[in-house]
């Protein structure tokens, strides 16, 4: 991490203070299930909205649905070809391997390709992610999908009903060995343009790279801490700013004088919303590259 000198850093909060840099939504965010507050590994704590039951049981009939018809195009296909597919003999122990194969390869499939996301739970608006807010790995997708067929015990997902009832996070118990939970994203929230004031030029924007990518999670996080600004004292920003603004320029190979106008660049170029004050056109913030 950058090394701030104290002298330094007063004059850097002296001129937030002047400058009075803020960002604002123009509609506040709506509120979705329970909101928690979860802290990433760069120990900063942001809220999240946790998906409850109700969603992610349509979420879970959607994808039921979709793992049916694949069952069935499959036996249409067997049965076009010549196989019988009576439900007795062989037929029926391939149906099953296939139904197997479905039930626990097809969440591991996707959640894996689409960070935490099924075909039902884009539709819900949902993601799984780790308990830290961060993206899942191979390893956690597989180890909360082990799990499934003791959730569905004794019939109809009643073990999962039951733990999640009993959990502020209403995490099932794949959730809780793996050390994930399923957080409900707002997609109003999400592509409401924030206010910047001063307004962010082009040439600010142009020292980012435009390969600047992250994940679903780090975009939430920039955003919530984005959204608070204007109700932080100018000092508290700029420390808040200058925990996780280090990791973000290493990874980049960029340097930044300001870390909450480099966070907000950074928030644009990797595809962020902000408007200018005013009305103007999106437009980011500063970072120079790392000589």
């Amino acid at each position: 991490m950058a090394t701030v000198h104290r002298a330094d850093y007063d004059a850097r909060v002296r001129g937030r203070q002047r400058q009075a840099p803020r960002m604002r939504s123009p509609v506040a965010p709506d509120g979705l299930d329970t909101l928690v507050e979860v802290e990433t590994p760069e120990h900063v704590t942001f809220r999240v909205n946790v998906a409850g039951p109700s969603r992610r049981a349509v979420a879970y009939v959607l994808d039921l649905l979709i793992r049916g018809g694949v069952l069935f195009v499959v036996a249409l296909v067997a049965s076009m070809a010549g196989v019988d597919v009576e439900f007795d003999g062989w037929s029926t122990g391939v149906l099953l391997l296939v139904a197997f194969a479905l039930e626990w390869g097809y969440y591991i499939l996707f959640e894996s390709l689409w960070s935490g996301q099924t075909p039902g739970k884009r539709a819900m608006s949902l993601r799984a992610v780790k308990d830290g807010g961060v993206p899942l790995t191979f390893l956690d997708v597989v180890l909360r999908n082990l799990l499934r067929g003791a959730d569905w015990l004794p019939a109809f997902n009643v073990v999962a009903l039951f733990v999640m009832a009993f959990d502020e996070r209403f995490r099932r118990l794949g959730d809780l060995v793996a050390g994930t939970m399923v957080i409900a994203e707002s997609r109003a929230h999400i592509g409401t343009a924030l206010m910047v004031s001063p307004p962010l030029t082009a040439a600010e924007l142009e020292t980012i790279p435009a390969s600047a990518h992250l994940s679903g999670a780090e975009m939430s996080a920039l955003e919530t801490f984005l959204r608070r600004l204007g109700t932080l004292s100018p000092a508290r920003e700029l420390e808040l700013a200058d925990m996780v603004a280090p990791m973000f320029a290493r990874r980049l190979g960029v340097r930044y004088d300001d870390g909450v106008r480099f966070l907000a660049a950074l928030f644009v170029r990797a595809g962020g919303q902000v408007a200018a004050a005013g009305g103007g056109a999106a437009a980011p913030v500063g970072a120079r590259r790392r000589a």
